[in-house]
């Protein structure tokens, strides 16, 4: 019989603390995660400097940097290469690289030396299935009590969808703001779900009729909530749209 040495990876839980660490970064040492204690942040890594997917979703998280920041919401990048080289990139991404017509940009957000892989490791960014030495693509959204609430990984061939990050971040934010749930693939304005009955009066008074939702089953009801009220709760900085709007 074949022996099992695959190592166990530690991944963080949904709704528990994130992992602490101090770091330093592209723009100075933090301390995560209770330096942003009162925002959500988009913990992220990427497998190293100088690698082109990972060049392309540098210049898309950091051209809509100023998107994510409308919702209350910092962006913190990691890999297991050094400060030094982590610098020398970012400056070729905004002196040479353009893609989908961003060029000139200039990634302003943390960008977390661990050349340890101390970080990595706690948040179960080194899949050695994958690779043993490079992060695989991980996305982390941790919510303003520093509870990690969605998890997302990718290979290292994949890309990442930066529009589905967003909708789960806005879709996050919608939850706890309107004690709902959002169905499969919502976007602000989509009718959103209400949580299933809790007795069996209350599911005949569900199936009796409801103003306020529309009931197929006892369980499965669902009700209008305006895209304006979702972006009035969310937005800030005195922002009255999103920029760019989501699409349907």
């Amino acid at each position: 019989m074949e022996e099992n040495t695959s190592i166990p990876v530690a991944l963080p839980r949904l709704n528990e603390k994130a992992p602490e660490f101090t770091a330093v970064t592209t723009q100075g040492e933090i301390n995560f995660p209770s330096d942003y204690r009162g925002k959500w942040v988009i913990l992220f890594s990427h497998p190293a400097d100088f690698t082109p997917v990972c060049t392309t979703e540098f210049l898309t998280f950091a051209a809509q940097k100023e998107k994510f920041a409308n919702v209350n919401c910092d962006l913190v990048g990691l890999s297991v290469d050094g400060l030094y080289s982590h610098i020398a990139w970012l400056r070729t991404i905004k002196e040479k690289i353009s893609y989908r017509g961003m060029k000139d940009v200039e990634v302003d957000f943390p960008l977390i030396e661990d050349i340890t892989m101390n970080v990595a490791k706690k948040y179960g960014m080194i899949q050695p299935g994958e690779d043993n030495t490079k992060a695989v693509r991980a996305v982390f959204i941790i919510d303003p009590e520093s509870k990690v609430r969605a998890m997302i990984y990718y290979p290292l061939s994949l890309g990442r969808n930066f529009d589905e990050i967003y909708r789960a971040l806005v879709a996050l934010q919608t939850a706890d703001a309107f004690d709902v749930a959002t169905p499969a693939d919502w976007r602000p304005g989509d009718d959103v779900i209400v949580g299933p009955a809790g007795s069996c009066g209350q599911a005949k008074e569900r199936m009796d009729g409801n103003e306020e939702m529309e009931c197929q089953d006892w369980f499965f009801c669902s009700k209008k909530l305006d895209e304006k009220k979702v972006w009035d709760e969310v937005l800030v900085n005195g922002e009255t749209s999103p920029e760019p709007v989501l699409q349907k």
